[in-house]
């Protein structure tokens, strides 16, 4: 179980993560909200110069706004830019970071479009921007501490998926008489906040507690490091036996227009120098991670049976329930408008307006991904998210059935939701074994783990 005492401890471990990595002051106060005078006025100029997109005048001006985003994004698919442009201005003219969910989406969005379109004015040197890896940056570095602390989604993923590694860690010890040691293949940790409260309740549960080895996978050096030295003081601190290896791989921006070499192909040469050791269960850990990989789909075939070749216990596999991979630029624009409104309005029902963590996650974290989203295409593009279908087909083909997250995994969610989270909006579905965190019935992100 992992009780209140360890999410005192993973609280405690968030806030030294927060003291090292302090986000940039927060911005001016927001200038005065469009009056609705500045929003019919632009109606009035895009009325007479496109009579084609008139819109009645007692649409409310939000779905109005949404109505434009549609627009301008049909106009960049069927390559009008001027017209795109346009529309952009208008939309930039009626919208704020600073405003209330709408109007914040709309910002955001517009953000992206104007970047597509200044992209295709003037196109870059670098043919892999405008990705960016979030170990680069540090503001993105303490927007994500800012998402874990502040909303449930990644709270969800790391609860849910540690939840699944103890329990293979007990169905384990009921098998055989003997003591073992745990190593989790972690892809793409970051700064580790999802290990603490696994960490304490592997301390809490075994007498003497078994070795803890961790290897790690991230494309920063220094990044992994910290990281793990972070986790070895906690370990300590516990009276733990832990080890943690690095494991270094290249960065997912390097260029691979030129090459069928893809960061998939890196990902399976690089697991050759994964450590295995005999008397220890091993646990592999992909939270939302796999979706960067669907840049070549059969590769990323090979690297699951590859994982299944290790001879897991148990892999756990969180991702984002939606189709942001769709190849038809006007489908995927459509399919993220859908899922960040779900996204932007549980922000702010759970988050006051003036809230800097809110415009941090907001803007810093899910601005980038709908940058990406919206203005990056073919071997630029790392969002790709799948729905959980897509990964259950390709887990099965890979050798993998889906393991029963149990009873008081869910519970255990649920109860996370209420104590931090209380408001209804959110919702909490089994389908498949599998667990579905949404708003308002609308699924945003699914959980499962596989052997």
């Amino acid at each position: 179980m992992l009780g209140s005492s360890s999410c005192s401890q993973h609280q405690e471990e968030l806030a030294h993560l927060q003291t090292d990595l302090q986000p940039p002051p927060p911005p001016p106060p927001p200038p005065p909200p469009p009056t609705a005078g500045h929003l019919h006025h632009h109606h009035q100029i895009r009325h007479h110069h496109h009579q084609e997109l008139e819109i009645m005048s007692y649409t409310p001006p939000s779905i109005y706004l949404r109505q434009l985003l549609s627009t301008c994004a049909h106009s960049i698919s069927i390559s009008d830019f001027a017209a795109a442009h346009r529309i952009t201005t208008i939309l930039a003219a009626n919208s704020s970071p600073y405003g209330d969910s709408s109007e914040r989406l709309i910002y955001s969005f517009t953000k992206a479009l104007s970047q597509r379109i200044r992209l295709h004015l003037h196109p870059p040197t670098n043919p892999n921007f405008p990705s960016k890896n979030p170990n680069d940056d540090p503001i993105l570095q303490s927007s994500y501490l800012s998402l874990n602390q502040v909303t449930p989604f990644t709270r969800f993923t790391h609860l849910t998926a540690n939840q699944a590694i103890l329990e293979a860690i007990d169905d384990q010890q009921k098998l055989q008489n003997h003591s073992f040691d745990i190593h989790i293949l972690d892809f793409d940790i970051m700064h580790g906040v999802q290990w603490p409260p696994l960490m304490q309740a592997i301390a809490d549960r075994h007498h003497p507690p078994p070795t803890l080895r961790i290897t790690a996978t991230g494309t920063d050096l220094h990044v992994l490091r910290k990281t793990g030295d972070r986790l070895s003081k906690f370990a300590n601190s516990l009276g733990l036996r832990f080890r943690f290896f690095p494991l270094l791989l290249p960065d997912d921006d390097h260029d691979q227009t030129t090459t069928n070499h893809t960061v998939v192909d890196d990902v399976i040469n690089h697991l050759s120098a994964v450590l295995l050791l005999p008397n220890e269960i091993l646990a592999v850990n992909c939270v939302l991670y796999l979706h960067r990989l669907l840049i070549d789909r059969d590769k990323l075939c090979l690297l699951l049976r590859k994982i299944k070749s290790m001879n897991p216990k148990v892999v756990t596999l969180a991702e984002r329930e939606a189709n942001h991979n769709h190849p038809i630029f006007l489908s995927r624009f459509e399919e993220a408008l859908s899922y960040y409104t779900a996204i932007f309005e549980s922000l702010e029902a759970t988050l006051p307006p003036n809230s800097r963590e809110r415009m941090e996650v907001e803007q810093v974290w899910f601005g980038r991904e709908i940058g990406d989203i919206v203005m990056a295409e073919g071997e630029r593009r790392r969002e790709r998210h799948e729905r959980f279908l897509s990964w259950e087909m390709m887990m099965r083909i890979a050798g993998f059935r889906n393991l029963s997250l149990s009873s008081f995994a869910l519970s255990q969610a649920k109860l996370l939701l209420r104590l931090h989270y209380p408001s209804e909006g959110y919702n909490l579905e089994v389908v498949n074994d599998s667990f579905f965190l949404g708003w308002q019935n609308r699924p945003l992100f699914s959980v499962s783990s596989w052997h």
